[in-house]
């Protein structure tokens, strides 16, 4: 053994020490600490475990609580604006460098992955705290008390904060349809692999309990356990009060348990630096096998029962290590949800009743799931066992996002040599694999691939569904629409999949029922005309023009999602309407013609959509064949100038103002501006625009092309009729027809290619009366009677 270790290269990365602290409301010695303080505890007692002064730590890394995971993310009790220094500080450590890692499971076990090769090039960190916490239990218990502490704090200092790292991991798409939580995403995965096992709803409920159940077994034991109650596989499968159903097919015992506060932390440092600061060789603990590897986005993998990059991982961390998985001795595989073990199991071949065990803490569920920090315990454990009994190895598998990423780590006794890893090469295969096609609108008869029904508190049940559509199996979520117990039920039942279901895209998402008859009794389609009064809109019709107002001043004309609704319903209107020929849209009183989108809506966290058809209604609305005018007066910014671009003509007054506005309050012109801007201005000024959120007047609107007269302050309505006026003297049909000639020949690239086209329309022209018509009152030298027909 001394032999081995006189002939390690002395950058040899070790672990050389471990902590764990935790507590809860109402157990013995509950101090109340904050996330900041567990660590500190934790990590106090890893330099305890090396025997290391904290002085010597030049280098701090923190993983991300739950409350500073997302942009949205909330503190109740307050948080340190750089928690990796706040930690260092209870220490009275002074590191040149801290680090705020990603979102993300992961995290510890990376982590550990990064500053170990960091470690091992000789010139990286020499003494590396890493560490995190979680005080929600503390935080849930006291965010509405009267003496409830305060966990602010304001650190200076440098910090490499690395960001959320969200991106791929959740989308508009994913809320719009309910998959904001893990339990709704991971149960999609379960029941696509029981779809993939063909297993009966209780066979697989039972297989989740048996292979929890020995993990119960291990949290009862663990003195950090969160939930130390040991359960038999009948009671972890069995619905009841307590195990409520979270997310078909997961009650609640077997969802990953947040309420914990807990702590763990690990110090990592060089063979040489471990010496010399006199850390006994037997406290030393390498790191022979690592990899971290990223599956595909959530929609685009071709199999949703199984992850294989995790599986790719585990494999090349062993290949790695140079042994087999016979030879391992102790795992910990993380375990938010049953299919994370599962997935393991199934592809590496490993029983999920191994003898061994898959836990030494006792699983996500069961000791706890501690925000992204679980990993850090589970480390902590398998250093603990692998001292205990030296010369085995320890597997630990750390799991981020949707089944997303995943980190490993191969830790032993035994004196090894580091190898660098060939993560990047094995992720540039996982990257090069064909995505599977999704579309965000989906409309016909389609197929059920997997599935789950939500259950809120409160009893309501919804049925989140993955499918492919018959005619091009392409991919999509939809979910079920309220009081649709038929497709509820058939979900419900044993085997829904590959059962045939109609689909149909929404404003707020893609909706399914069982057939098409069922969906439209369900959300039957709106009959196209006017009301009589609006809230948010003023509708004046006057012969074939009408006239519509956006009539919210007080809000300089912005929109919320009431008002997108009934512009939404007027233009369909209007566009069905064979006696409205011109329509003409601006905004009330003298301020403005939009703002655009309603801010003060979106940040009081309402509930928004936005018409399929676009902003106003008009701004993804295809086939607009009859004209559209705005009349701009005063400011037309952000969605308000998107509303203009997407209108055939535009009169402004000498107030207007026009600009995409949105790069100034952190959001972007997604309602066209980006595609429409830069096609209708010089593309060096559209891009100024965007990124500046430069206004152009009136007049330089109008040398550019943007605005096609300009009138008095003022009259922007009166000019706008005027133009209107010149419109309804032509033959609507021609009007209607050679604007959609325009629609179908607008992506057509070539010039000759798009005058050679064959549009129906010019036959529907040559059949009319109104060319007829036209012929006519030219030949008889009077004034047409245009019918539209």
């Amino acid at each position: 053994m001394l032999n081995d270790l006189d002939d390690l290269d002395p950058a040899t990365p070790v672990l050389v020490g471990v902590g764990q602290h935790a507590e809860q409301p109402g157990r013995p010695g509950y101090a109340r600490l904050s996330a900041v303080d567990l660590a500190a505890a934790a990590a106090r007692r890893a330099l305890a475990d090396a025997g290391i002064d904290p002085a010597a730590i030049d280098t701090v890394a923190g993983v991300r609580q739950f409350e500073i995971s997302g942009p949205r993310a909330k503190a109740p009790l307050g948080r340190s604006d750089n928690y990796p220094r706040s930690v260092a500080a209870r220490l009275g450590a002074d590191p040149a460098r801290a680090v705020l890692e990603v979102v993300g499971g992961q995290s510890p076990q990376h982590l550990v992955n990064e500053f170990a090769a960091a470690i091992a090039t000789g010139a990286g960190p020499e003494v590396v705290l890493l560490f995190g916490s979680e005080a929600i239990s503390t935080a849930r218990a006291f965010a509405d008390a009267p003496d409830r502490p305060d966990f602010t704090e304001h650190v200076g200092g440098q910090l490499d904060d690395r960001g959320y790292g969200l991106a791929g991991l959740s989308s508009r798409y994913h809320a719009a349809h309910g998959l904001l939580g893990a339990p709704s995403q991971y149960a999609l995965f379960e029941n696509a692999r029981r779809a993939r096992l063909t297993l009966s709803r209780a066979d697989y409920a039972l297989a989740m309990g048996a292979l929890f159940a020995p993990f119960t077994k291990v949290a009862a034991a663990n003195p950090h356990a969160a939930a130390p109650v040991e359960r038999d596989a009948a009671e972890l499968a069995t619905i009841t009060e307590r195990n409520r159903m979270i997310a078909d097919p997961f009650p609640r015992f077997v969802v990953a348990r947040d309420q914990v506060n807990q702590g763990a932390a690990v110090l990592l440092t060089s063979v040489g630096t471990a010496r010399r600061l006199g850390v006994p060789a037997q406290r030393w603990v390498f790191l022979p096998g690592h990899a971290d590897l990223r599956e595909r986005d959530l929609l685009a993998r071709a199999d949703l029962s199984t992850s294989p990059a995790a599986i790719m991982a585990v494999r090349h961390a062993l290949d790695l290590a140079g042994i087999t998985l016979d030879q391992i001795s102790t795992f910990d595989l993380y375990s938010c949800f049953p299919i994370a073990v599962f997935n393991l199991c199934d592809g590496l071949g490993l029983a999920p009743d191994d003898p061994r065990g898959l836990t030494l803490t006792g699983g996500l569920p069961f000791f706890g799931g501690a925000g992204n920090n679980y990993s850090m315990h589970a480390i902590a454990e398998t250093v603990t066992r692998l001292r205990a009994t030296p010369g085995g190895h320890g597997l630990v598998g750390a799991n981020g996002g949707s089944l997303s990423k995943y980190s490993v780590g191969v830790y032993t006794t035994t004196p090894t040599p580091w190898r660098p890893d060939s993560s990047a090469t094995l992720q540039a295969e996982i990257d090069s694999w064909e995505p599977v096609e999704v579309t965000t609108r989906a409309d016909g008869w389609a197929t059920i691939e997997t599935f789950t029904i939500t259950h809120g508190r409160d009893g309501r049940r919804t049925g989140i569904v993955v499918g492919r559509l018959d005619r091009d199996h392409r991919r999509f979520l939809a979910t079920t629409v309220r009081g649709d117990t038929d497709l509820l039920d058939l979900l419900a039942g044993e085997s829904p999949f590959g059962e045939r279901i109609f689909v149909r895209a929404t404003a707020t998402g893609n909706r399914a029922a069982l057939n098409r008859t069922a969906l439209d009794a369900l959300l039957p389609a709106r009959t196209p005309g006017f009301r009589d009064e609006y809230d948010h809109v003023l509708v004046r019709r006057d012969g074939h023009l009408v006239e519509v107002t956006i009539n919210r001043p007080q809000a300089r004309n912005a929109l919320h999602p009431p008002a997108n609704a009934e512009l939404d319903e007027v233009f369909d209107a209007y566009f069905a309407d064979p006696d409205l020929w011109v329509a003409i849209i601006t905004g009330a009183g003298d301020t403005a013609f939009s703002a655009g989108n309603d801010l003060i809506w979106t940040a009081s966290g309402k509930r928004g959509s936005v018409p399929l058809t676009g902003f106003a209604g008009l701004t993804g609305r295809r086939h607009m064949t009859k004209p559209v005018i705005a009349a701009v007066n005063g400011y037309a910014l952000g969605g308000g100038c998107e509303i203009a671009l997407a209108c055939h003509l535009v009169v402004a007054d000498t107030t207007a103002q026009f600009a995409l506005s949105e790069v100034r309050v952190g959001l972007v012109a997604g309602a066209g501006g980006l595609v429409r801007l830069p096609r209708a201005l010089p593309p060096k000024l559209a891009t100024e625009m965007i990124l500046t959120g430069r206004r152009l007047d009136a007049t330089e609107a109008h040398a550019h092309g943007l605005v096609n007269r300009i009138v008095p302050a003022g009259t922007a309505l009166d000019g706008a009729r005027t133009l209107a006026a010149e419109i309804l003297a032509s033959s609507p049909t021609s009007v209607r027809v050679s604007l959609q000639i325009m629609n179908e020949t607008a992506g057509i690239a070539d010039p000759h290619d798009a005058v050679a086209h064959d549009s129906p329309a010019l036959d529907d022209l040559l059949l009319s009366e109104d060319m007829a018509e036209g012929l006519a009152a030219f030949a008889e030298k009077r004034t047409p009677h245009w019918r539209n027909r």
